[in-house]
């Protein structure tokens, strides 16, 4: 990617991000059509119309690119291309509902697998997060940076303090600051712009709950990966990463560490489909 490839296709995806804000932020507040995806949570006809409005501009300019979208139905032809689209319309369809202003615009660019860029935009407070390979992280034009803090004890952590606490783990943390967002996009710009130490997101998440916050992450000076200590690889086969640790570059080899034991997933049905009562162990 050349730094103009990079810098027309990142304008590419602010424009249609901020395109598909306005669409949400119309009907922010508003009544609208609702249903029920089932374990997939709610979805609306806002969620589809933005949807819809981000694939006519992102695919309209860029026709040779793959698309892959919470809202569209998949397909096998994005494996085939090197440049793949990977987009939420609304990344916290629930606080959206709720009239929570906790929701995001996410839409990602992943080459060869890679996340290359990355914008993520939060049309009620008017905060659009972006970067990636050859283009600087910033929020609304200004540069930012990942977090250098190099100790666990004292990091603020975006999300749910329940999830860290002593009865779910073989080791005990140490005492953290919390902080929450509905959005995952949103945790992970959080993370991109030092307001948080970092975000670790548990379970199976889909690539484009997290490929924008990637790309402007590891573009602040952040490093991403899966909880696993797995790499984490996109537009794969099937959409999903085992979960997700994102921290600044001098916390995110200690936080992987802790969490290398965590059961896979995929044995998690045996729980409900729900993190383990005792995490952080093989047992």
């Amino acid at each position: 990617m050349t730094l103009q490839s990079a810098a027309s296709d990142l304008a590419l995806m602010e424009a249609a991000a901020r395109a598909a804000g306005a669409v949400t932020r119309a009907a922010f507040g508003k009544r609208f059509e609702t249903w029920s995806k089932g374990a997939a949570g709610p979805v609306t006809e806002i969620d589809l119309a933005a949807d819809a409005l981000i694939k006519d501009q992102l695919l309209g300019a860029r026709p040779d690119y793959g698309w892959l979208s919470e809202e569209t139905a998949d397909s096998e032809a994005r494996l085939e291309r090197s440049h793949v689209f990977i987009v939420d319309p609304i990344d916290g369809t629930q606080a959206f509902i709720q009239s929570i202003p906790q929701y995001a615009i996410s839409i990602g660019l992943a080459i060869d697998g890679r996340a290359a860029l990355g914008v993520i935009y939060n049309p009620q407070t008017d905060q659009l997060f972006a970067g990636g390979v050859g283009a600087p992280a910033r929020c609304n034009g200004a540069p930012i940076a990942a977090s250098a803090r190099a100790e666990i004890e004292g990091a603020r952590i975006v999300g749910e303090e329940a999830l860290f606490s002593s009865r779910r783990w073989a080791r005990e943390w140490p005492k953290m600051d919390f902080v929450f967002r509905h959005s995952i996009a949103l945790r992970l710009a959080l993370v991109a712009a030092g307001e948080a130490d970092a975000a670790m997101l548990f379970g199976f998440k889909h690539e484009w709950d997290i490929a924008a916050g990637v790309a402007i992450i590891e573009a602040a000076g952040g490093h991403a990966g899966e909880t696993d200590g797995g790499a984490l690889r996109f537009n794969r086969a099937d959409p999903r990463v085992v979960g997700v640790t994102a921290a600044g570059a001098g916390l995110h080899a200690l936080l992987t560490e802790r969490l290398k034991d965590l059961p896979h997933p995929s044995a998690w049905g045996e729980h409900g489909g729900r993190m383990p009562a005792k995490a952080g162990t093989d047992a």
